[in-house]
């Protein structure tokens, strides 16, 4: 499937046989009963190398699942309040927050107003500033309290050292 004339070559151990045609290439690695692979098509000469392919496809999965392993994935939770929430329930949803903070997702909290709520948006700013000082020791807040129509939120996300700082 290589196209080009000439081709720098390397061996299965990574010495360089230099620079030669593709067909030479190909016959040398049929005789190691290995495959001819692609490394660097970009550059000129392209580089090839002659391995095993069905081993070196092996490996390449192998090693991005070992590095999907290491990755987190940062998911938005939402917890949704009223501005006449009760005590108890405030600190249920408070517990929940602070699960998702552990397992390092953000949190969006929003407080949502019907008919005549909209006269309580003190209650809904002392709500709000209780949350901040409750999780300002393990979340930082990555958007401020904003009123967009009938609805308040804030996004707060877990601190990335164990200190305070981010």
């Amino acid at each position: 499937m290589i196209k080009i004339a000439e081709v720098r070559v390397v061996d299965e151990e990574g010495g360089q046989l230099g620079v030669m045609a593709t067909e030479d290439a190909k016959k040398l690695a049929e005789e190691r009963s290995l495959d001819l692979v692609e490394i660097a098509p970009n550059v000129h000469p392209p580089v090839v190398k002659i391995m095993d392919y069905g081993k070196f496809k092996y490996k390449q999965s192998k090693k991005a699942r070992q590095s999907k392993k290491k990755q987190h994935l940062i998911h938005l939770k939402e917890i949704k309040l009223r501005p006449t929430i009760e005590e108890h329930d405030l600190q249920f949803k408070l517990r929940n927050a602070e699960k998702f903070l552990e397992h390092k997702d953000k949190v969006k909290f929003t407080m949502r107003f019907r008919g005549r709520e909209m006269e309580h948006i003190d209650l809904a700013n002392h709500i709000f500033g209780r949350i901040k000082e409750q999780f300002s020791d393990i979340a930082v807040v990555e958007k401020e309290v904003t009123l967009v129509g009938r609805i308040m939120s804030m996004i707060i996300g877990p601190r990335s050292d164990k200190r305070g700082g981010r």
